[in-house]
């Protein structure tokens, strides 16, 4: 979303010559895969942390541009509203104890930020949804003042062609409309980056998207939109119905939305970028001056500029990623599935049971997705956005017995997918230190059946008992989050409640 776009007025032959440069950047993209152009593996992991800038009462805080002014460092970028920041994690090599200093480096980056947000009276919360937020402040005038993304939001809203409508029916039913985009803002991730080569890609990918209702399950950070207490993890939802550029009729043909799960396994990253092409219209019809054959034909590396503009518009749970480091193309696995925080050790711990599980996943003999039917992962998915760790799943039985099963995600996750995950840290050459440390804190989770969902969520209800209205309870239970975030300890060990009862503000 970072990246520059100058706005501007579009026109049909703007959009026919993307089109055209659409189709000769796919060819460009078969050409360096059929002539095996990319780098070597590296085993090479990143992230990304989109994060809330808040008051000291718990209310977001529209000063993005002057916090990152402050803060005056490439690693932290705009996001989409003016209470959103980015901070980008410098790539790693997996081995060794690289959980423990990405840990200490995000906590260093973290802390850094937050001292400079203070000076402005406000500060950062990580977390999935802020619970805070109202429908006043996801409206179009608080979107970062970028161009990219004021000229998305204008193509998304002239291709609905009518308001957007939000509809979860999950604890409680929240229904309004939106002009605009804005709600996206809300949502806030973590995004798991992992460099393979095109031999592997399909592997990975695929073990990332019957990962993905585990991850969530055991990560789910974002109960409450707008006041109402919705899904365990309310992003996927809201995200999909903000960025829906179908009105009902289209939906009702059977029309893809921007953003999706997908729809089948696949065999080559070539695959992803070729549905991006087949099925969405292009929102941002930005042409580069480069032609890609002929740089491939003189023997150069192609931006490929169009295909990653268009790619990135395409909100996929597991995007590809193609780049350029060092005049050298790779590949990339983008896992969007998470939320932000709730601390930077649950944050790590969520990283190491993906990588470590995704390696192992995409190595067994006999991969999951050929025992598993796609529509039951995608449904999977959903179930765990809905509940939670609460979830089931329907997951290949074990041993030689064929067929699928429905499983509680606890279960699965602490008997069948925390040991794969060990394996798979392993065969990166993580330390077992790392390994025990942060796989851990995910097997607690499992153990005492919460994360950060439940605890916002029963921190709320708790508030409730002591008499509180429910915008206090809110904003008390915020507080509180961040107070324990600083904390650093993870979720699993957060106390339910407010440390003491809180006076009733009359009106609240």
């Amino acid at each position: 979303m970072g990246e520059k776009v100058v706005a501007g007025q579009l026109d049909l032959s703007d959009r026919n010559r993307y089109r055209d440069k659409l189709r000769r950047c796919l060819t460009g993209l078969e050409r360096l895969l059929h002539e095996k152009r990319f780098d070597r593996p590296k085993n090479l992991m990143g992230l990304e942390i989109e994060l809330n800038l808040v008051g000291p009462d718990g209310l977001p805080k529209m000063l993005n541009a002057q916090v990152l002014e402050r803060i005056a460092s490439r690693d932290f970028q705009t996001e989409l509203a003016m209470f959103n920041l980015e901070v980008n994690i410098a790539p790693h090599r997996l081995g060794g104890r690289v959980f423990d200093q990405l840990a200490e480096e995000i906590r260093t980056s973290l802390a850094y930020a937050d001292r400079k947000a203070g000076e402005v009276d406000a500060g950062i919360a990580m977390i999935g949804i802020l619970p805070t937020l109202g429908r006043d402040d996801l409206v179009s005038s608080n979107l970062s003042a970028v161009d990219r993304y004021a000229l998305l939001n204008d193509q998304i809203v002239a291709a609905r062609g009518e308001e957007f409508t939000l509809d979860i029916d999950g604890v409680e039913h929240l229904t309004c409309t939106s002009k605009s985009i804005a709600p996206e803002a809300a949502c806030t991730s973590v995004q798991l980056h992992l460099q393979v080569t095109p031999g592997r890609f399909a592997d990975v990918w695929n073990a990332a998207q019957a990962a993905g209702a585990a991850q969530i399950a055991v990560g789910a950070n974002s109960p409450f939109l707008f006041g109402r207490e919705l899904w365990r993890e309310s992003r996927p939802p809201l995200f999909q119905q903000s960025t829906d550029t179908r009105p009902p009729e289209l939906q009702a043909q059977g029309v893809r939305p921007r953003t999706w799960f997908g729809e089948r396994w696949i065999s080559s990253a070539y695959d992803l970028f070729e549905e991006n092409l087949r099925y969405f219209p292009a929102l941002l019809p930005i042409c580069d001056d480069e032609d890609p054959l002929d740089v491939l034909d003189a023997g150069g590396v192609p931006k490929l500029a169009e295909l990653v503009l268009h790619n990135g518009t395409v909100y996929r749970w597991n995007r590809p990623v193609y780049d350029i480091a060092d005049g050298v193309p790779h590949l990339r696995v983008e896992n969007r599935v998470l939320p932000a925080g709730p601390t930077v050790t649950d944050v790590i711990a969520n990283a190491a049971f993906y990588y470590g599980l995704v390696r192992a996943l995409a190595e067994e003999p006999r991969p999951v997705w050929t025992r598993l039917p796609f529509q039951d992962a995608a449904a999977n998915f959903d179930a765990a956005c809905r509940y939670g760790i609460d979830a089931r799943f329907t997951w290949p039985r074990r041993g030689r017995h064929s067929g699928t099963a429905e499983v509680d995600a606890v279960t699965l996750v602490r008997d069948e997918l925390l040991p794969l995950a060990e394996a798979g840290l392993s065969a990166w050459g993580v330390e077992r230190a790392d390994r025990d440390l942060y796989l851990g804190v995910i097997e607690e989770r499992c153990r005492r059946r919460t994360n950060g969902a439940e605890w916002q969520a029963a921190t709320f209800h708790r508030a409730l008992e002591q008499g509180m209205g429910r915008e206090a309870a809110l904003a008390a239970a915020t507080r509180r989050y961040r107070e324990l975030t600083k904390c650093g300890e993870p979720v699993h060990t957060w106390p339910i409640g407010l440390p003491e009862p809180v006076p009733v503000v009359q009106g609240l």
